[in-house]
């Protein structure tokens, strides 16, 4: 018998077989969340030969893994708090996404440190950008350089002359953490994974003491049904101890959620070429270069409302003007924000009760025989949790194979140097700019191919969409033919960004966005109404929710939007 290869494509006809193979396979391992941890643990096993299963109850990335800074890289306030293996750690993955793992994905991005003491600050500084630039091995990146305050300037015209005496400037990396995170979830399908969203854990089987597999439920149908498997992995994030209690017990640790807030304002208000790195009275303030749009964040704030959908208060993005105003010679306004989002980091609680001292590292734990919590940890180590994770799956599956997924990359690295080289000619092929064919390689890398040929019978999937002329209307097409979008808020918010880049919030897209899904997906007029109406009414709810000082206001405001999917249910934080 010749095996059929398996594929990355993530879409209708996929989903539908995945929910089949979930009730008659039997898993080596079963990961429980989409997110970038639960997607990389669904890799990893999967590259070690193993029978994996990964569900998610939303979509891909839909909590922390699409809310985050976006931002690869080592973490200068931990080095600070003298946490160096964390750093060394972080600063390796960062080189594995950036050479081997996700190169069309992780760019380097260069940031300014302003220095606003004379005399013991730029050695204290120099001297921890240089551990910055030893740690981790080998490096891709530029290393330290230090400017004049009038060097920095040039670099950054957009600073007060009088808010620094000079700078230092590094590089660290980013991402659009969102397409990282489903773009993992889809390489663990290309390598055998069965990989399905929309399917929700509501209940763990267990046999003596032991987890044997999980009840799910189809969020989209309400249908039931019993997965089996010989590790369940619990990497749901700041639903760990939710998860934990389905078996009726305790895990080895307590999860906090603690609420990060980001704005994002056009370029053009301000002048600089490179990110800025802030200290404020309780952390950092990053202002990171995104696209046409400067990423500002973030705050840390303990959060116990609404798990799937915290929201962003007027007293966080008030905290966030106030910060960064203080050295900006043009100051950034209300009116000048284009989109705000909030996420929520799962900090490993530990004595004190402030979100600022939990614990950043990761933990794993075995709380029972065939399951296994993982939870903690930054989206830069992802890699590294997963691994750990399937590792100590070994307990109750015995001897496995050594992880590999260091030198796996993720679709689409593969080729998309040699794309990249030939943009001129891809852009003559296509009719489009250069400029757009490298846009879609960073977005795509060498799939694509499989965006472009979406408009062999269809050209005007070729034109831009109307109201965010970013992305082509075969973009949205794609989002659901390959990489498992079912609703206009998975497209509008997570395959794309348009809910945050642009002042509609997507909102100007929503029709042309569902005109196109529907095609796919068979929506009847009365389906795609509710479709657009949910996707508005969830944009409305958000934007009065920033309107409200307190957490407790700007919760109950977001709450009145309906659920994207209809069979779930809002679970608050019970810590």
């Amino acid at each position: 018998m010749v095996m059929q290869p398996f594929s990355s494509t993530l879409g209708p006809k996929e989903h539908a077989q995945a929910w089949t193979e979930l009730g008659e396979r039997e898993f080596d391992v079963l990961v429980i969340g989409g997110g970038v941890t639960g997607a990389g643990a669904a890799l990893d096993a999967a590259t070690r030969g193993l029978r994996t299963g990964l569900v998610e109850a939303r979509d891909f990335a839909s909590g922390t893994s699409s809310r985050s800074s976006k931002l690869f890289h080592g973490g200068l306030r931990y080095l600070e708090q003298m946490n160096f293996s964390l750093v060394a750690e972080a600063l390796h993955e960062r080189e594995l996404m950036l050479t081997t793992i996700a190169p069309h994905l992780v760019h380097p991005v260069a940031f300014l440190y302003p220095l606003s003491h004379r005399g013991w600050e730029r050695p204290y500084v120099a001297t921890g950008l240089s551990m910055y630039d030893q740690m981790g091995g080998a490096r891709s990146v530029p290393r330290q350089k230090h400017l004049t305050r009038g060097g920095a300037l040039k670099m950054f015209p957009g600073l007060k002359a009088d808010a620094l005496v000079g700078a230092v400037r590094y590089y660290d990396a980013q991402a659009d953490d969102a397409r990282h995170t489903m773009t993992v979830a889809r390489t663990a399908a290309h390598y055998g994974a069965v990989v399905r969203s929309s399917t929700e854990v509501v209940e763990m089987i267990t046999e003596a003491d032991r987890v044997v597999g999980v009840v799910v439920r189809d969020v989209e149908t309400g249908e039931r049904q019993k997965v089996r498997a010989r590790v369940v992995i619990n990497a749901t994030g700041v639903w760990t101890d939710d998860l934990q209690r389905m078996t009726g017990g305790r895990g080895r640790f307590r999860v906090r959620a603690s609420k990060g807030v980001h704005i994002l304002v056009p370029r053009d208000r301000i002048a600089g070429e490179v990110g800025l790195i802030l200290r404020t009275e309780k952390s950092v303030l990053f202002v990171i270069p995104w696209g046409q749009q400067w990423l500002i964040g973030t705050t840390d704030t303990d959060w116990n409302l609404d798990l799937a959908h915290p929201s962003a208060t007027a007293s966080d993005i008030q905290y966030i003007l106030d910060h960064v105003n203080t050295v900006l010679a043009s100051p950034i306004t209300k009116d000048d924000i284009l989109g705000v989002y909030a996420g929520l980091r799962p900090l490993l609680a530990g004595e004190s009760e402030q979100t600022s001292q939990l614990s950043r590292e990761h933990a794993v734990a075995r709380p029972q025989p065939g399951l296994v919590s993982i939870a903690g940890g930054k989206y830069t180590t992802y890699r590294v949790m997963a691994q750990d994770a399937v590792n100590a799956a070994a307990k109750d599956l015995g001897d496995i194979r050594e992880s590999v997924t260091d030198r796996t990359p993720l679709i689409g690295a593969d080729g998309y140097q040699a794309m990249l080289n030939l943009k001129h000619e891809l852009a003559a092929e296509s009719g489009l700019p250069e400029w757009r064919i490298e846009h879609l390689l960073g977005r795509y890398g060498s799939k694509l191919h499989e965006v472009l040929a979406l408009a062999s019978e269809d050209p005007s999937l070729l034109e831009p969409v109307k109201s965010a002329e970013k992305y082509l209307r075969a973009e949205l097409k794609y989002a659901v033919t390959h990489e498992g979008a079912l609703h206009i808020a998975d497209v509008l918010t997570r395959r794309t960004r348009m809910s945050i880049e642009t002042k509609h919030r997507g909102v100007d897209a929503v029709q042309e966005t569902a005109d196109i899904m529907a095609a796919v997906l068979g929506w009847d007029e009365a389906t795609k109404q509710r479709e657009i109406d949910a996707y508005v009414e969830r944009v409305r709810a958000e934007r009065a929710s920033q309107e409200l000082e307190t957490d407790e206001e700007s919760d109950a405001a977001r709450r009145k939007a309906p659920e994207t999917r209809p069979g779930l249910r809002q679970v608050v934080a019970t810590r």
